[in-house]
């Protein structure tokens, strides 16, 4: 009875911390002023509870023996896009046999119900019988944790549409008939094509995501398919909707993700997805992630290598604009002393663009310390990049408060400003739509159409026209590029948040920032605009061009993946020539980016990193993610304090605003301006 006891007493409390820990805490709307300019919110208690720092950033925790995650009991709802297809195709290259009638049908993106009938359970494939449906994660196909030699196919058209280019969102190259196409295409239209995942360990599989073909000049996808898993990659079990075969929905065009969910969960090794029909005068192309659960299994080898964990206690989820505030007001309720929450302005559709400052003496701008920043979400649906550097200030926080001398003198010394959202109003139709259905643009622009990464002056030709006619005195300066006034006008086409990034950074006196993208894995540092117009892709670089590629090389070397050689490129570009890191002209050519605008208008030194392959990856993958930028995001905030610093005092020892600084053999200079306290104070050069 005694043992009984214990067993029940100790259930209970397993219980009881488990109910404590699923309980969301509520808190008070914050206060939305409407006024424009800086806004420092008050610190009453946000959540209800007494200690909001130890509980807010609690990591995900496995849910049991069996899982490698735990779901969140609200998934995103399926974009409004994706749930209205386009038109149907003329008709379809389809199967001898018809659909049966229990197919599943997922013309609009939608999580598609199944039979709830058990598959069969020949040939040791289980089915994992289970009274609460589980949803699984990704396996990764589409962040490359998949490997290429996980995938395989029946045949393929050639080498660049092989089985290793069926991953969810790949892009195409320029040329589609190189290396780097698409999609994964089978050889022949036949019913005998398949693509398969060698998974290298068992796993509980519950669903398939698929899409057509990256092609600007063809038009190929599935329409229908069958599923089959192995244990062995020779004997198959098909996916059975009652006695027959299901036949899964396919897609209606190429770039809408389609998610089709087994109607059980099926526990193997190997998947195979089996086109059954295809769009008319179009061939068998699909690019396709797969959702499981892997089954715990500590003797696996691929297992133990690709593991990944986190030492450190934040909030690794997806945040929307809500939840983005919440953070950001627990942070400030942690770390008063060091924090300040305001805005910039606002979005088209009114959301705040909030940043979170981080100093010692926050909201005063100290003679001699630098000014940095961080921004994220220029395009908003490239999220990782936004939920980066909402680890960052929780970490930045966490980190203070346990005296790390590292964080301790970065805060101390330098005037961190981090800019999570600046374009919240893509990031909510990206988040309604999810991080695997949302597809490879979905978010992208402002809610005005309008792509903010190219949405500032082009200050180059300018500046370029100038120097080739030789002007003498020079009309238009190396530096501090005045805006044309076309551009000031309220008729131009310049987004609300443009204009907000531009007031900010010409109050803030910035010297180094960087911009957090995503889609590939690279840093980028200017120009990125071609001097030659007849170019689209020109190594062109600035005259601080040593001083970038060092900055660039900061973030890169200090990136678990970024510089090793052995890893998969991304899409079609292999950026290890350089270190992982490239002119951004000699990649593409881009007329008013942030980068160059910042250089030519400002003292600002400023770079586009682009930290994943996966623009919105899955949320169990975000631990992982923080790992392979902490050190970056900490180690390029710390080159700000390189170069050179100082004041700028006449005979009288009185400052001088405005002060131009030439550095000999560098043709771009720049000058001192007034610091918030009325005092002059000059910028850093940033020459090594």
């Amino acid at each position: 009875m005694s043992r009984l006891g214990t067993a029940g007493l100790a259930l209970a409390l397993v219980l009881l911390a488990v109910t404590l820990a699923g309980v969301r805490a509520q808190g008070t709307a914050l206060e939305d002023p409407d006024y424009y300019g800086q806004e420092i919110w008050s610190r009453e208690p946000y959540y209800t509870r007494q200690e909001p720092e130890l509980e807010s950033f609690s990591p995900l925790l496995p849910a049991g023996p069996g899982e490698k995650w735990e779901p969140r009991p609200q998934e995103p709802r399926p974009s409004k896009k994706a749930t209205n297809p386009k038109k149907a195709p003329r008709r379809e290259k389809s199967a001898p046999e018809p659909p049966l009638p229990g197919k599943n049908s997922n013309k609009k993106g939608m999580k598609t119900r199944g039979s709830e009938k058990a598959a069969s359970d020949d040939h040791r494939v289980r089915v994992a019988h289970e009274d609460v449906r589980e949803s699984c994660p990704p396996l990764g196909l589409e962040t490359l944790k998949i490997t290429d030699f996980q995938l395989h196919a029946s045949t393929a058209k050639r080498y660049g549409l092989g089985a290793h280019r069926g991953r969810l969102n790949i892009q195409a190259g320029i040329n589609e008939n190189d290396f780097y196409d698409g999609a994964w295409c089978a050889g022949r239209n036949d019913l005998h094509q398949w693509i398969e995942v060698d998974a290298r360990r068992l796993t509980r599989f519950t669903g398939v995501i698929t899409q057509g073909r990256n092609s600007l000049w063809l038009s190929d996808w599935v329409t229908s398919y069958k599923v089959m898993v192995s244990n062995d990659s020779h004997t198959w079990v098909t996916v059975k909707n009652g006695s027959g075969d299901m036949i899964f929905q396919g897609n209606s065009e190429k770039e809408i993700p389609i998610l089709n969910e087994l109607p059980v969960p099926m526990v193997a090794r190997y998947i195979r997805v089996n086109p059954q029909s295809w769009f008319d005068n179009g061939s068998i192309c699909m690019r396709m992630e797969i959702l499981g659960c892997p089954l715990p299994d500590p003797n696996n080898y691929y297992h133990r290598r690709n593991e990944m964990t986190t030492t450190d206690d934040l909030d690794f989820k997806h945040h929307n604009y809500k939840e983005m505030r919440q953070l950001m007001k627990v942070v400030n309720e942690m770390c008063p002393n060091i924090t300040r929450i305001y805005n910039i302005g606002k979005s088209h559709q009114g959301l705040k663009l909030y940043a979170v400052e981080i100093s010692d003496h926050p909201g005063e701008h100290e003679v001699g310390e630098p000014e940095f920043h961080y921004i994220a979400g220029a395009h908003g649906n490239e999220v990782l990049g936004r939920e980066l550097l909402l680890l960052l200030v929780q970490f930045l926080c966490q980190e203070y408060l346990a005296h790390n001398a590292r964080i301790v003198r970065l805060v101390e010394e330098t005037r961190i400003h981090i800019l999570p959202s600046l374009n919240p109003d893509g990031y909510e139709k990206a988040y309604e739509g999810g991080s695997e259905l949302g597809g490879w643009s979905l978010g992208r622009w402002t809610h005005d159409g309008i792509d903010i990464n190219n949405n500032f002056p082009d200050l180059n030709t300018l500046l370029w026209e100038a120097e080739d006619r030789q002007n003498v005195p020079r009309k238009v300066p190396n530096h501090y590029i005045a805006i044309p006034e076309w551009f000031l006008s309220e008729n131009a086409t310049v987004a609300a948040e443009t204009r907000a990034v531009i007031a900010w950074m010409e109050k803030i006196p910035f010297v180094l920032g960087g911009n957090l993208q995503g889609g590939e894995l690279v840093v980028a540092y200017p120009y990125d605009l071609v001097r030659s117009p007849w170019k689209t892709q020109e190594h062109t670089p600035t005259p601080d061009d040593h001083v970038f590629r060092w900055l660039a090389y900061s973030y890169a070397s200090t990136h678990r993946l970024m510089t090793d050689a052995r890893r998969r490129v991304c899409h079609t570009e292999d950026f290890q020539k350089e270190e992982g890191t490239v002119n951004g002209a000699s990649w593409h050519t881009v007329a008013g980016s942030l980068n160059d605008f910042s250089y030519l208008h400002t003292n600002c030194f400023e770079l586009s990193i682009y930290v994943g392959c996966d623009k919105y990856p899955h949320e169990s993958q975000l631990p992982e993610e923080w790992e392979n930028n902490r050190e970056s995001l900490i180690v390029f905030m710390e080159q700000v304090h390189r170069g050179i610093k100082g004041l700028v005092r006449d005979s009288h020892g009185k400052g001088i605003p405005n002060a131009i600084i030439s550095v000999e053999g560098v043709n771009h200079d720049v000058r001192t301006g007034w610091s918030w306290a009325s005092q002059p104070t000059s910028r850093c050069r940033g020459s090594f």
